[in-house]
């Protein structure tokens, strides 16, 4: 079994040194900091086990440490707070912030011992990092849409968010989750139309994500606006995510008209990550501490040039895209570093990709060309399009003898959305 891993931080090197012999001895391995910087840095390159965090240190004290890794969602493992002159008054700060408890120095060996054994206890039940509000930024844009989520969190109507795909709309439904209450992201959409009433009772007090209600068929649009009926019931809210003019689509007769307007109700739009570039620093190393504590990669910091590139990049994937390339960044890098060039090499990989797929097709007529050539363009447009993605899907598979996974990763599809779409078109799979 791995040892545990203790980080200690004090700025008086004999209490550190001290704690150090006394936790190595109980088989524990021990980190030393000095002040909040290197215990900063500690925690951005991997999640420590228990953190004993000295409240007085010269360069920024405990409690300011404390703040920022709750605001920056770090603060994922239990944290106990030490102090040679403490107070009530700053043991329930601290608590309340989020540690799991307070030591007064001088520290009794026995109390030490037990109070590190049920913080790590209390530790197995924490979840591990994860990309939340508190990662999207600290720009005015970001704060703004933080604050009315803030407001809408008091209130238990449903909310319909506006924004580009990858733009971060689940971390701001999951914002709004309950700690310890039921959540569920629908992609199985036809639960709408069998068992609405059974999904309801199954998240009772807790919240139902929808990340893209503009794929829903007329049936489960219908099934969705039953749902919102009896949501407050069952004490459920009902958050749906959109990339698509729903007017427009009510226009077309593409989407239900009385489920925009319940849905329209209560709109808030997230930001693109164009609306907010300066966060990407920010967001590069939240995604990099994550991948980290993962195991998905090794730790590797970026220089400020790279930084500045990733910044300066264009990004109309928004955060999707960017954690693609942090992680391509991170898996595929020689240096100890994530340098300007590797930036350049990666994000030049997919500008290739965007080349080649925006070049003029050939002027040819293949069976594909000529059987769309054959769609009857007089009939109603979703006919028009449903016809059309037949002979687009029957294409691609027929290019990988029918192959899901391989179909999906073409048409840019995850694999339980393709199969939705297959299902709704009659189209058999294997």
């Amino acid at each position: 079994m791995t040892a545990r891993q203790v980080l200690v931080v004090d700025d008086e090197i004999g209490i550190r040194e001290l704690l150090r012999d006394i936790l190595q001895d109980e088989g524990f391995h021990v980190r030393l900091a000095e002040n909040a910087a290197e215990a900063r840095e500690w925690r951005q390159q991997e999640r420590p086990d228990l953190v004993l965090l000295d409240i007085w240190m010269p360069d920024c004290d405990g409690i300011s440490l404390l703040k920022e890794w709750g605001n920056g969602g770090l603060l994922t493992m239990p944290v106990v707070m030490m102090s040679g002159h403490g107070t009530i008054d700053t043991a329930v700060e601290a608590t309340r912030i989020g540690a799991f408890d307070f030591l007064e120095k001088p520290i009794a060996l026995q109390k030490l011992l037990k109070t590190v054994n049920a913080a790590l206890k209390h530790g197995e039940q924490l979840p591990k990092s994860h990309m939340s509000l508190a990662n999207l930024g600290k720009s005015a844009v970001v704060s703004e849409l933080r604050q009315r989520l803030e407001q809408v969190s008091l209130l238990k109507t449903h909310l319909l968010l506006i924004g580009a795909r990858g733009s971060g709309t689940e971390l701001c439904a999951r914002f709004l989750h309950v700690h310890n209450t039921p959540w569920l992201e629908l992609n199985q959409y036809e639960k709408l139309t069998v068992a609405p009433l059974e999904m309801l009772e199954h998240l009772r007090d807790g919240l139902l994500f929808i990340p893209e209600v503009a794929e829903l068929s007329r049936t489960e649009q219908k099934g969705l606006l039953l749902l919102l009926s009896k949501a407050e019931k069952y004490g459920v809210r009902v958050i749906c995510s959109t990339a698509h003019a729903l007017p427009q689509m009510v226009a077309e007769n593409q989407f239900d008209a009385g489920l925009l307007q319940t849905l329209a109700a209560t709109t808030l739009s997230v930001p693109t990550l164009e609306d907010h570039r300066e966060d990407i620093p920010d967001l590069a190393r939240a995604m990099v501490t994550l991948l980290v504590e993962t195991a998905a990669a090794a730790y590797r910091e970026f220089d400020i040039a790279a930084l500045n590139a990733l910044r300066n990049a264009s990004w109309p994937g928004n955060l999707a895209q960017l954690d693609s390339v942090i992680r391509n960044l991170m898996q595929t890098s020689l240096g100890e570093k994530i340098t300007l060039e590797d930036v350049n090499r990666v994000l030049g990989q997919f500008e290739s990709i965007d080349s080649a797929l925006s070049a003029p097709a050939p002027q040819r007529l293949d069976g594909a060309a000529l059987a769309i050539g054959s769609i009857n363009l007089d009939q109603p447009l979703r006919e028009a399009r449903d016809e059309f993605e037949r002979l687009y899907f029957d294409h691609h598979m027929a290019q990988v003898g029918g192959n899901i996974s391989k179909v999906a990763e073409k048409v840019q599809l995850e694999r339980t959305h393709l199969y939705r779409k297959l299902k709704q078109l009659g189209i058999k799979t294997k």
